[in-house]
């Protein structure tokens, strides 16, 4: 495989392509594109140690999930989202420029991002009814 894949190694991958810059996304390092958010390090706790989520589009994000789920994964908390959780440990840098390229083209595209409509909530907290 390789060097170790880590946050850096994603700054500096990441940092290469044009217009990204290092920044923040909920307390977390990030990268950024145009202010939209590219691939951060993951601050809900289904995330396990050592991830990075990664924004992708639906079709990229399935056809990861079913090609290595050992390296992809996906929590409850990031379904409604266009993105993709990786374990850094489980890929090397060449599918990492590969991964990252893949979110810098679907950050840059026009239309949707959203994966599905987020449910609305009450004040209360609760599912609106429809």
């Amino acid at each position: 495989m390789g060097r170790k894949v880590d946050f850096e190694t994603v700054r500096r991958i990441g940092l290469a392509l044009p217009g990204v810059e290092e920044g923040g996304a909920y307390g977390a390092r990030a990268l950024r594109l145009g202010g939209k958010l590219l691939a951060c390090e993951p601050t809900n706790r289904s995330a396990e140690a050592g991830s990075l989520v990664v924004k992708l589009a639906d079709d990229d994000r399935a056809a990861l999930l079913a090609e290595a789920p050992e390296a992809y994964y996906l929590p409850d908390h990031y379904v409604d989202f266009n993105s993709v959780l990786v374990r850094m440990s489980r890929i090397g840098p060449d599918e990492l420029r590969d991964l990252l390229g893949m979110a810098y083209k679907f950050v840059t595209r026009k239309g949707p991002r959203r994966a599905a409509p987020r449910r609305r909530r009450s004040r209360e907290g609760k599912p609106a009814r429809s």
